[in-house]
């Protein structure tokens, strides 16, 4: 059977369609996911993290945002609302004076910024911050 450049047309529009309807439940619980990988499904408990974002931000495209946690091997920051949460994991050595970092961050609309931190005894902390977005950040 051969095929027209029109019917192969079709069929990879057909297959890059059904790809898209197929990842469609993963983002809508991209957070919780992303958090069960980053803790192996352990117990996530709140405190321990100091998360620092604005409480308003004018413009989505940088928000600044500052995460510590002392006796952290590891912080994941999550922007829950966006297309995709997670945006950094932060890993630190033995040699690092201090457990903290800090970034720009991209938010598409008014969101909770999440911080899990994993500690050195393999238990996980967490931290939420609200942050309002008068303008979008991911082209929304």
């Amino acid at each position: 059977m051969t095929y027209t450049r029109r019917d192969v047309l079709a069929i990879g529009t057909g297959a890059v369609v059904a790809a898209s309807f197929i990842s469609l439940p993963a983002l809508a619980t991209g957070t919780d996911d992303a958090i069960a990988a980053f803790t192996g499904g352990k117990e996530v408990t709140e405190g321990g993290v100091d998360l620092s974002a604005p409480e308003i931000a004018e413009n989505g495209n940088t928000v600044p945002v500052e995460v510590s946690a002392k006796g952290a091997v590891s912080i994941m920051l999550l922007a829950a609302g966006n297309p995709t949460p997670a945006v950094a994991t932060f890993k630190f050595g033995p040699l690092n004076p201090s457990q903290s970092a800090s970034t720009r961050i991209r938010l598409a609309t008014t969101q909770d910024v999440v911080a899990i931190a994993q500690m050195a005894d393999g238990s996980f902390r967490s931290a939420k911050s609200t942050v309002k977005v008068t303008i979008g950040g991911c082209g929304g």
